[in-house]
Parts: structure tokens; sequence; C-alpha cells
């Protein structure tokens, strides 16, 4: 026989309530927000929990963001100058590579210039029409007046003391009377400079101390 519906709610109403708490199983507030493994924390107060110091207040606090100010500022410092020292660096590259190229053009310049002045040469020597000679010699001129714009300028060795930066020796000879010994007795070929640098290279022709003479 089946149980009324009025005795199962008093018996219902009966039972005694359980409260929430360690006796019964259930968890607490405090256990319930523990779980949570400190999330709610800031990054930085957790770091210093993990490196096993307290959270700093108050001044403490104040003075870790001064120093964090000065480590930063520090550190934007050092970035600042390391962008400026690649930039100092790109330009210098790009400056050295820049005068490479002029500088390769330049000396293939000095090469046109030393035919056409061959050929000039020639051509008074072979009795040539004036006007053929001198239309050739404009062009010349020409080519010399740019080069000097450019900063080149021709290098008048004879009679100098041979200088290995701006002179190629292509031969020596005993030096002749009133000539020292190490000296440019011709040249070769004309050499070109560009400022302090040399374009190319005059080639000469060196004194040297004739076998036996006297050392002084």
């Amino acid at each position: 026989m089946k149980p009324d519906r009025h005795e199962e709610r008093a018996a219902w109403a009966e039972e005694p309530e359980q409260e929430v708490g360690a006796g019964s199983g259930g968890d607490t507030a405090d256990e319930l927000m523990g779980d949570r493994g400190g999330t709610d924390r800031f990054p930085r107060e957790a770091q210093w929990e993990s490196e096993g110091g307290a959270v700093p207040s108050g001044d403490s606090a104040e003075g870790v963001v001064a120093h964090e100010t000065v480590d930063y500022r520090d550190r934007w410092l050092r970035a600042e100058a390391e962008l400026q020292n690649y930039r100092r660096r790109v330009q210098r590259e790009s400056d050295q590579v820049r005068r490479a190229a002029e500088e390769a053009v330049l000396v293939e310049l000095i090469a046109v210039v030393d035919d056409l002045e061959r050929a000039l040469r020639v051509a008074e020597e072979a009795g040539a029409a004036e006007s053929w000679t001198r239309g050739v010699a404009l062009v010349v001129q020409r080519a010399l007046d740019y080069l000097r714009r450019q900063g080149v300028t021709a290098m008048d060795p004879l009679g100098r003391t041979f200088d290995p930066a701006f002179h190629e020796a292509v031969l020596e000879m005993d030096a002749p009377e009133g000539s020292a010994p190490g000296s440019v007795l011709q040249v070769v070929q004309q050499g070109y400079r560009r400022g302090e640098r040399s374009l190319r290279a005059a080639r000469v022709v060196v004194a040297r101390r004739p076998a036996g003479a006297p050392t002084r």
C-alpha cells in the first residue's frame, strides 16, 4: 500500500537541515577562494611572493617604483645609443660604397683621357689636320675639367722622393749626377689623386744608389 502524499511531506519537513562546513564534507568560503591559486593577485605581487619576499606597501612600494623607473630609463638610453651607433655605421658604409662607385667611374674616365692624349700626340706627329687635333684637344680638356670639379688632380712626382702610397716603381736606375737615390727620375704613366687618397698611382722610374758609391 502506497503512503499518503501528506505523510511524505511531513516526513520531509521533519528532517534536520545540514550546515555547509568542514564537518559536513563541504567546502568553506576560504577553501573555495584558495582553489583560485591567487589568480586575483597582481603579477608583480605574485613575483615578489614567488621570490620569497613580502609584498611591499607604502614607502617601500614607492622605492620599488623608483627603482624600476631608473631601470627602464637605463634600458631606454642603451637602446637609443645602439640605434645611433647603427645609424652612423649605416651612413659610413653608404658613404664608402658611394665613394668606391664614383672612383671606379673616374678611373675609367682617366683611362679614356690617356687614350685620347696618345691619339692626339700621334696625330700631331703624323701631320693630321689642325681642325681634327683641335677637336680632340677640346674633348680632352673638357674631360680634365670634369675630373677637376670632382676633386681629381694630376700628380707630378718627377724629382720628388718616391712615395709608395702614390707611386708605383716599374724600374730602378743608378742615380745620375745631381739626383738623390730614392727620387723619381721618370714618369711612365701619369698619376691622379682625389683629396688625400691615391686614385691611380703614378708609374715611375726610381733612382738607386750606384754600386760602389760611398754611403753618407
